[in-house]
């Protein structure tokens, strides 16, 4: 990394781009009910960007979200030191005292964009949701860079209001390509564990497992199974699974005759009143009145 003796460059790189939207500019989009929850103050290129330093010990109002395309550089936070190599990315919270910095022997290249607005914060909490250890990893994929370079020509275009709504619509896609990269690219992940849980549980949907059952078929504890289970998919195992079962009851309740005792059995619940009480808590009414209202729908 760049030590005190380096020569240090916050801007000014050959191929450098960047654009910091004006003040006036600004103002309009916080009077847009449209975009003024969430937009861009800033956006910018830094290629093969040597001696990069940028510190701002009172930090800014604004999230920064740095992505790193080639080389390396380190982002120093108050008690945090997060490593970034190819292919990941960070956001910097606001009002957060930081430092980030290229490495002098490979010197990184990043996309960056400042942004704020309520939706800001909500969507840095679904960020925090993430392991956050080193720069996250993400895979690459030209539609995300799409996305960025339409934001930036449609700026050196124009600061129309409505071209303003267009490039901070396009702002929410690009940052959710990183937030909810997991969920976008599900086939990125088919071969995690909790992916093949999952589809084991849609192969046995009509037996009965504990979570001991399904950790052992996994090869994990417990613990490590739950934990991972419930961070990809925001549910414990026994939840999902379920879950799966009254979707699937579902379609029997629409698409069959047959009757409920004979759907409970069908889908491994021995207990009639355990399926229609958790029936009725997933889907808000009972399997009977599900059935009877998908009759006349």
């Amino acid at each position: 990394m760049a030590g005190t003796s380096i020569k240090k460059v916050k801007e000014g790189f050959i191929g450098q781009r960047m654009i910091v939207v004006p003040p006036d500019v600004k103002r309009l989009v916080g009077k847009n009910e449209l975009i003024n929850d969430l937009n861009l103050t800033a956006i910018g290129h830094y290629p093969h960007a040597s001696f990069h330093d940028r510190e701002r010990k009172l930090g800014t109002n604004q999230y920064i979200l740095l992505y790193c395309t080639e080389g390396k550089g380190l982002i120093e936070l108050e008690d945090q030191k997060i490593l970034m190599r190819p292919n990941t990315f960070f956001v910097i919270p606001k009002n957060v005292p930081h430092h980030y910095q290229s490495s002098v022997q490979d010197p990184w290249t990043i996309y960056w964009i400042h942004f704020k607005g309520k939706k800001a914060d909500l969507i840095y909490t679904r960020y925090l949701n993430r392991t956050l250890t080193d720069g996250l990893a993400i895979p690459y994929t030209l539609n995300r860079i799409q996305t960025f370079n339409e934001i930036y020509q449609l700026l050196e275009q124009s600061y129309h209001p409505l071209v303003m709504e267009i490039i901070n619509i396009k702002l929410l896609e690009f940052i959710a390509s990183f937030v909810y990269d997991e969920q976008i690219n599900p086939a990125v992940l088919e071969d995690d564990a909790i992916t093949h849980s999952i589809r084991f549980m849609k192969d046995n949907i009509r037996q009965l497992f504990t979570v001991d059952n399904l950790a052992k078929q996994q090869n994990l504890s417990v613990s490590h199974y739950t934990r991972l289970f419930k961070t990809k998919t925001g549910y414990s195992p026994i939840q999902y699974f379920n879950q799966l079962k009254i979707q699937l009851s579902c379609q029997y309740l629409y698409f069959s005759d047959r009757k409920i005792k004979e759907i409970c059995n069908e889908i491994g619940f021995v207990d009639q009143y355990y399926y229609s009480r958790l029936f009725r808590k997933l889907m808000g009414i009972s399997p009977a009145k599900y059935k009877s209202q998908k009759k006349t729908a």
